[in-house]
């Protein structure tokens, strides 16, 4: 009798950490006695609490417990362009179909529209912000994901704007299959590491679709980052890899689709950059692997500064570009061959796929703009032509350690390995 009781009581204790005997609280609109900060307050860990569809103005709200919050038809956590609207700081919380808007702003402090702080093992699944300072906030967490989320703001006269996701001092997060439109940076990333970030959109943001610093082993795959104001910086990182992502209508004075800032050991592949001012800008980026990437009508495709050392870049395609590489000196890279150049004018004659003399990408225009900007004037101008023809039969001015020794003759579809 008394093992059986014992059992019982295991079983029992079983259910309850399980959250068997977990309530549901249901918050409704206009019902002083069914809030949310009532809510969080009767909640237990393990609750679920139901917020019913209607417009919630409860100042800042904060939730320090394991629970689920679940909205029905999108409810509206207005935050009245006056304060942050949710502070999590609990292990364990699921958050999923709710609108956040019109956080407030601040230049001093960084308030959000959702803040998770000193926190592990939360989800953010299917949720809208709108019009938010900060759409999402991290700052010190482990293993939160944020999936299917949308995340915009408008610009509006007097109200500055921050970053659509923004993480701070935090690892192993998961970012897919998110929106991001309108904000200053649509990603930003400072101290992150072992995260996957994938299939999100990040666009029309005022200056970077994604931005991070300090940033060792992370992901990013199959995203867009396109017509943001700057492009991309992938600054002061190890290890990083990106792969499959889409680079694109990054245009003005300063715009790139990816520059890579003080990056080591770190690898490109399989990319397209396609109608950015320039593709790659590559400073301090040091065995670094660039391979399979589409390079389409870009002004420069690619511009790696001398201060970048052993870049291995192989099995790309540059098509219809204005300049397919630019230095800013004595450039050494590791490997530049097996590339397809739709410029290459040299031949085939065993027919093996492979040019039969070299192809030197850095043209002596390309040099002289380096130097000095307003030499653009010139461009598609005889002389220019001239110039660079005379280069290409005599070369003696531009690197000679900086070409392809086995250009491809036809657009590459697989990577050579």
């Amino acid at each position: 009798m008394g093992r059986f009781f014992k059992f019982k009581l295991t079983v029992l204790s079983l259910f309850f950490g399980l959250g068997v005997f977990a309530n549901t609280i249901t918050v409704e609109p206009n019902n002083p006695q069914k809030t949310i900060k009532k809510a969080f307050e009767k909640a237990k860990d393990g609750d679920t609490i139901l917020i019913k569809s209607g417009i919630y103005r409860e100042g800042p709200l904060y939730l320090d417990k394991s629970v689920t919050l679940t909205g029905e038809g999108f409810p509206v956590i207005d935050g009245e362009f006056e304060h942050e609207i949710l502070k999590v700081e609990s292990d364990g919380v699921t958050i999923r179909g709710i609108l956040f808007k019109n956080s407030g702003t601040s230049n001093f402090n960084d308030i959000a529209a959702l803040k998770i702080q000193n926190s592990k093992n939360v989800l953010i699944d299917g949720c809208k912000f709108e019009d938010n300072f900060f759409g999402i906030h991290t700052i010190n967490s482990s293993y939160i994901t944020y999936t299917n989320n949308d995340i915009k703001s408008r610009k509006m006269d007097g109200r500055p704007s921050a970053n659509g996701i923004h993480c701070w001092k935090s690892n192993h997060l998961t970012i897919k299959n998110n929106q991001i439109h309108g904000h200053r940076d649509g990603i930003y990333f400072e101290f992150i590491t072992n995260s996957d970030i994938e299939n999100n959109e990040s666009m029309g943001n005022s200056r970077y679709g994604l931005h991070f610093m300090f940033s060792h082993d992370n992901l990013f795959k199959n995203n867009t980052f396109q017509n943001n104001g700057a492009g991309v910086a992938v600054m002061y990182s190890k290890r990083v890899k990106m792969y499959n992502n889409h680079f694109k209508y990054n245009w003005g004075l300063a715009a790139y689709g990816l520059l890579l800032k003080e990056i080591d050991d770190s690898e490109i592949y399989d990319n397209e950059f396609s109608e950015n001012t320039i593709g790659i800008f590559a400073d301090g980026a040091n065995r670094i692997k660039v391979t399979n990437n589409q390079f389409y009508r870009n002004g420069w495709a690619f511009k790696i500064n001398a201060s970048s050392t052993d870049a291995l870049i192989t099995a790309n395609n540059f098509i219809g570009n204005t300049f397919d590489m630019a230095t800013n000196g004595n450039l050494k890279v590791k490997s530049l061959d097996h590339n397809y150049w739709d410029k290459y004018e040299g031949y085939d004659l065993d027919r093996d796929g492979i040019g039969d003399i070299p192809y030197h990408p850095i043209t002596f225009y390309s040099l002289i703009i380096e130097r000095n900007s307003s030499a653009l004037m010139l461009f598609r101008s005889f002389f220019v032509k001239l110039m660079d023809t005379a280069e290409s039969i005599f070369p003696s001015l531009t690197p000679e350690n900086v070409k392809d020794n086995a250009p491809m003759t036809r657009k590459i579809k697989k990577q050579i390995t």
